[in-house]
């Protein structure tokens, strides 16, 4: 007879958070998270695809751009030669569903900022939809810039890269971008979709200290905004506190900020807001999870230019790397996950315990789960 695991407390009480009085979907997506199932895996292409496809490519979703494809989960692309030659950028489909409100953004040759970068897949994202006139991949810790660096130039994705805090970026490049990424660093719930462990990330103090962090880059990011520019806000992550309670508290500090309307995800509509936003969920099977939303200020006023002296002296871009093969997002590079593991510094009254989700001999993945190339 097999016993089920018990449901973590935190997780258990996010599920019932989230669907108060829906028992069947409280089971659904915690099993889908401490049973966690293979999922596709998508690849970008950023080069013309050969003929005849190297894969087996699964239908393609609503929200699934064209040049995108979806592969089954036992396919391994990272380890192709036409993903060492820079043919594609391997990427979770929920990452796709995220990148998918740029889709709505029709400006000619924008000026696009991807505000914390690494390892890359919303740079690539932002080139293939926008053809953006300048992209910036700015990534802020330097143990990402290198893997950042590498997928940069694997792909062949012309622009700029940047490692720079965002309170100076926003100094430095103010009102001068017409589109900003926030592809926010966060608590990282989705990875147990994966099979990769994240101890404590359901905690209330890990959520909180990821909340105030993301507000402080997305008070940066509305100030890189150029009048009439757009901010795309998204995460891997669950919790209503990083997501639709961010969404609410831009409309809060920022009035001349509006959401925007997605119609290609409308079937995704969080019902935990009464604005534009939207979520992917585990137990569907399409992807980990994600939410994702668009905006725009709604402000008139004078442009301001780029400094192309300063951008010049901090491009990374242009300095030598060593490719670093598998460093895509679902390549298995050491850097993949890092931007979902970080914690409260080191002496920090909140660190939680990490009792609060199993050890590695208890989890009921097995010690690894599945890991997606």
């Amino acid at each position: 007879m097999v016993v089920a695991a018990p449901v973590p407390r935190f997780l258990a009480k996010l599920a019932n958070q989230l669907w108060p009085d829906d028992g069947e979907t409280q089971t659904r997506f915690t099993q889908a998270l401490l049973d966690p199932q293979p999922l596709p895996t998508g690849i970008a292409w950023c080069r013309p695809r050969p003929e005849p496809l190297p894969f087996p490519v699964l239908p393609a979703l609503t929200w699934q751009p064209s040049w995108v494809d979806r592969l089954a989960p036992d396919v391994q692309p990272g380890r192709h030669p036409l993903h060492n030659r820079g043919y594609y950028y391997c990427l979770d489909m929920s990452s796709v569903f995220a990148g998918a409100v740029l889709g709505a953004i029709a400006v000619a040759q924008p000026v696009v900022i991807d505000l914390c970068a690494a390892p890359g897949g919303k740079s690539v994202l932002a080139w293939r939809y926008l053809q953006p006139g300048l992209l910036i991949a700015n990534e802020p810790i330097g143990k990402r810039v290198r893997t950042l660096l590498s997928n940069w130039r694997r792909c062949r994705i012309p622009g700029v890269v940047v490692q720079q805090d965002p309170a100076t970026l926003a100094q430095r490049l103010a009102h001068t971008a017409d589109v900003v990424i926030v592809d926010a660093p966060c608590s990282g719930q989705s990875l147990l979709a994966k099979g990769v462990k994240n101890p404590g990330c359901f905690h209330p103090r890990i959520v909180r200290w990821n909340r105030q962090r993301q507000r402080k880059i997305l008070a940066h990011a509305v100030q890189l905004l150029k009048p009439g520019g757009y901010l795309a806000y998204m995460t891997c992550t669950y919790s209503l506190e990083e997501n639709e309670a961010n969404g609410q508290w831009l409309l809060t500090h920022f009035p001349d900020l509006q959401p925007i309307a997605v119609p290609l995800l409308a079937a995704y509509q969080s019902p935990w807001a009464d604005f534009p936003c939207y979520r992917l969920w585990p137990q569907t099977g399409e992807g980990a999870g994600a939410f994702t939303c668009l905006w725009q200020l709604q402000l008139a006023g004078p442009e301001a230019q780029v400094d192309w002296e300063w951008l010049q002296q901090v491009n990374m871009s242009a300095a030598p790397v060593e490719i670093q093969i598998n460093s895509d997002e679902t390549g298995g590079g050491e850097n993949a996950h890092d931007k979902v593991k970080d914690r409260p510094p080191d002496g920090d009254s909140n660190e939680p315990s990490t009792d609060d989700f199993p050890s590695a001999d208890e989890s009921p993945a097995g010690g690894g789960g599945h890991v997606l190339e």
